[in-house]
């Protein structure tokens, strides 16, 4: 059972999710797939039904780039920080801001952004073909955040 109260605030978050997904035109099935979900699953979320798992609340929060900070009811919400701490993953990744990944992608068209399980999976398959000493700090950062995130035990870098 879920109070009145645990209600509500889930149907906000959901909403919260929902208008986040939307203002970066991320789709349902994009932001579910990044978000290790499928697509009801996001759905649901979105709608704030209590019956989801808060680890699948919480995949689609880091998924979308939100951060997820527990407040008292009296502290401002600006004290929770900033979307940009190292951990982050956007929800597509753009091959031009990541000069490895980009140069590891080559078969790949008719795209310039890839998901984050996408991202790794040409990270994961490539290993043997990254240039450790040119990885720029930014592309060695998602590459842990990914590795972190998307469950991977071994380090890539």
């Amino acid at each position: 059972m879920t109070s009145s109260a645990a209600t509500a605030k889930l149907k906000v978050l959901g909403e919260q999710i929902r208008v986040r997904r939307k203002a970066l035109g991320v789709n349902a099935t994009e932001a579910a797939e990044a978000a290790g979900m499928s697509r009801v699953t996001l759905h649901r979320i979105e709608k704030g039904e209590p019956a989801v798992t808060i680890g699948a609340y919480l995949n689609a929060i880091v998924a979308l780039g939100l951060d997820f900070g527990i407040l008292a009811p009296d502290q401002p919400a600006d004290a929770v920080g900033d979307h940009a701490k190292p951990g982050w993953i956007p929800v597509r990744i753009r091959l031009q801001d990541y000069p490895q990944l980009k140069r590891l992608a080559w078969q790949i068209h008719g795209t310039d952004a890839l998901t984050p399980v996408e991202a790794l999976g040409i990270y994961e398959r490539n290993r043997c073909h990254l240039d450790l000493d040119a990885l720029e700090p930014r592309e060695r950062e998602l590459i842990d955040a990914l590795r972190r995130a998307l469950g991977e035990t071994h380090s890539l870098v």
